[in-house]
């Protein structure tokens, strides 16, 4: 019987990298709902999801800059 891994922060980024593609195996999926801290997902993706914004805002002024 194996022991379940850590939640690790790292993993914890990587599922949300993977959900923003929404590309996933239903295998991967569910190793990552026994292996993530519900916390970690939630701080990872509001700074990915602010990072995101930001970064549009920045295109958007440089395009309409030129």
């Amino acid at each position: 019987m194996s022991t379940p891994a850590k939640a690790s922060f790292a993993r914890s980024i990587k599922t949300v990298a993977w959900s923003f593609l929404g590309i996933r195996k239903n295998s991967e999926y569910q190793q990552d709902l026994a292996q993530v801290n519900p916390l970690h997902v939630m701080v990872v993706a509001v700074v990915a999801v602010l990072l995101f914004v930001v970064g549009l805002i920045g295109f958007v002024h440089w395009v309409a800059g030129k």
